[in-house]
């Protein structure tokens, strides 16, 4: 899928989908490595480990950086690769659920939701190409219609809301989103 097919897709302009891709990812989804972008969230991962019935607070404390109830930690570039693997010696399947992936930061906790058939499909389907990552990108916010929505209307502050949650704000995704938008256009 290349990005004229999905914006017809989604029934958007091109230059929408090319502002998420910048805001998120700077634009590309891989590192020099040919590794996809990835972005650990610590605060995911404890949630998962919680969920599983594992001992969170316990590895909270000991490893802060990888788990932790409160988001942060992050380290940027390959250096999240070295937080997602010791973050999967301890859980595999919840440490890459709680990595966002690619040129549109998809969670993988959102495999099963997007139809793919594994949590290892998504990850490898992430590995494959930019255009995997946004056939990701384009099932995700069809899955998710308030996205839709927001995407269509232009209304970067309620996509960014739900595309990032609350933490949005601090980031300033909708003014990053918009401006791309308009260097887009």
């Amino acid at each position: 899928m290349n990005y004229d097919a999905a914006a017809a897709k989604l029934r958007v302009e091109v230059a929408l989908i090319r502002a998420v891709s910048e805001v998120e990812s700077s634009g590309t989804g891989f590192l020099d490595s040919h590794r996809p972008k990835i972005l650990f969230e610590r605060h995911c991962f404890y949630r998962a480990l919680k969920a599983k019935g594992m001992d969170a607070d316990g590895f909270a404390k000991h490893m802060p950086d990888i788990c932790n109830p409160v988001a942060g930690g992050y380290e940027g570039g390959a250096h999240e690769y070295d937080r997602l693997e010791l973050a999967a010696s301890i859980d595999h399947a919840a440490a890459y659920e709680s990595a966002s992936w690619g040129a549109f930061q998809i969670m993988g906790y959102h495999w099963r939701a997007l139809g793919y058939t594994s949590l290892d499909d998504y990850v490898q389907e992430m590995h494959e190409s930019e255009e995997a990552q946004l056939d990701a990108f384009v099932r995700f916010v069809l899955v998710t219609p308030s996205l839709v929505k927001a995407l269509r209307a232009k209304d970067f502050a309620s996509f960014a809301a739900g595309y990032n949650g609350p933490a949005y704000r601090k980031f300033s995704y909708d003014t990053k989103m918009a401006a791309a938008y308009g260097k887009y256009k």
